[in-house]
């Protein structure tokens, strides 16, 4: 095993893990007015609603996807009668169609933000990066689908969610489940890693806030009382 892919696939995923996290602690902690997404929900309204919706639908479909699909040992889906094979059938077909909401959603977003001049005088260079930056993950992604149809028996999905599951459970052998896997697959693992470098100083720090209003649902409820009510 190379150097290069034990740094990238051993030891660069810590790095972008230490990153995206204190670099989301250090952005909330000095600069919370910059923790939002910056709306401009006026500016062709119709053309965002659409866009928003199909990429946040999509991206959320592909994160989930790729959670559940590379972190699940063999043996429980085994064991309840999924095979390796339909299991990638069953990823690729799930991924292809969330990977084309996510496509359609950015296109449109991409689109407004580049034609409309108004929104494009208020964007910074961040908001291009980190659009286009997961454009292009996602279309490599798209790409690996297609690529998968050469080895349908599932070796390389088994191979990467070994190598998921010995990062998250830090085993310092992970890089090797990797090595033999397809350049297609190495590359769309290094752009998604990055993706997580790039979180912290992009609007994509607002992904927090929508996983913390989860706690707005269990809060306990809040009792009003007119001055000068007894306790």
């Amino acid at each position: 095993m190379s150097g290069t892919n034990q740094f990238l696939f051993g030891i660069y995923p810590y790095i972008a893990l230490a990153i995206f996290l204190l670099g989301s602690l250090i952005r909330f902690d000095r600069e919370q007015y910059t923790w939002k997404s910056d709306s401009s929900e006026l500016l062709r309204r119709g053309q965002l609603r659409w866009g928003s919706n199909l990429f946040h639908l999509g991206i959320l479909m592909l994160f989930g996807g790729h959670f559940v699909g590379l972190l699940t040992p063999k043996e429980l889906y085994h064991a309840v009668g999924l095979s390796t094979q339909g299991k990638q059938i069953i990823a690729m077909a799930a991924g292809g169609f969330a990977g084309t909401l996510c496509l359609i959603g950015i296109a449109l977003l991409l689109h407004r933000r580049h034609t409309e001049p108004r929104v494009r005088a208020n964007s910074r260079t961040m908001d291009f990066v980190i659009l286009y930056w997961i454009l292009v993950t996602l279309l490599l992604g798209l790409v690996s689908i297609v690529a998968s149809l050469a080895h349908l028996d599932g070796s390389v999905m088994v191979a990467l969610s070994h190598w998921a599951q010995h990062i998250v459970t830090f085993r310092g052998d992970a890089a090797g489940f990797i090595v033999d896997v397809p350049l297609i697959y190495k590359i769309h693992l290094f752009f998604g890693m990055t993706l997580f470098v790039l979180f912290p100083f992009s609007r994509l720090v607002h992904v927090w806030s929508g996983f913390a209003s989860v706690a707005y649902v269990i809060r306990p409820y809040q009792l009003v009382r007119r001055r000068g009510t007894a306790r």
